[in-house]
């Protein structure tokens, strides 16, 4: 998807905003000889950014550090998720132990 495309799917963000966007490296889509090329996970980057801006009122400064919480939550989830599949992999009394272990 062009940085057009994407703009439109927005009523209110205009193109040069979305361009500020990716100049600060909030969004980083692929580049290419026609220009930058979004995929999905840009185009959920763009509107998490557009809501933050848009809806909840995080200013220009503070969203460098508010994406990048978010990005060590989520990041943080995928490991959490990965540690999860590897006890669901462990035999019964491995995974009691451990969900003793966590309990206390």
């Amino acid at each position: 998807m062009q940085i057009t495309a994407v703009a439109a799917l927005f009523s209110d963000l205009p193109e040069i905003e979305l361009t500020g966007w990716v100049e600060r490296g909030w969004v980083l889509p692929e580049a290419d000889d026609s220009g930058w090329v979004f995929h999905e996970i840009d185009v959920a980057r763009v509107r998490l950014i557009y809501d933050l801006r848009h809806d909840m009122d995080v200013t220009e400064e503070t969203m460098p550090l508010v994406l990048s919480l978010l990005d060590q939550m989520y990041e943080l989830r995928g490991r959490l998720r990965a540690v999860l599949q590897a006890v669901e992999a462990q035999p019964a009394d491995v995974r009691q132990a451990i969900l003793q272990s966590i309990s206390r």
